[in-house]
């Protein structure tokens, strides 16, 4: 996955949001959808954008679709950032 992808899935509240409660486990995509004011339709929008970015996995159980956290991603973005600030301020002692 490109880091554009990733950085546009998590620009937008909802999907951070939606992150944060799969933080705690999985869920089903109606159990996501129960916690927004909005469309199932727009909550099935934001999940394919979180799957296009390799942040969530989905399993199908059934009728039913859960999501998880993939931890690695975010990992591997927040491993980015704490280099990318490191060597910022490695710049400003020198």
């Amino acid at each position: 996955m490109s880091l554009q992808t990733t950085l546009k899935a998590l620009s937008d509240p909802i999907r951070r949001d939606i992150l944060e409660r799969l933080k705690k486990g999985r869920m089903s995509a109606g159990e996501i959808a129960d916690c927004f004011p909005v469309t199932a339709a727009s909550i099935s929008r934001h999940l394919s954008v979180l799957k296009e970015a390799d942040l969530v996995r989905d399993t199908r159980e059934g009728k039913y679709i859960y999501y998880e956290l993939n931890a690695s991603v975010l990992e591997e973005i927040m491993l980015w950032v704490t280099q990318l600030k490191g060597e910022s301020d490695n710049e400003g002692d020198a």
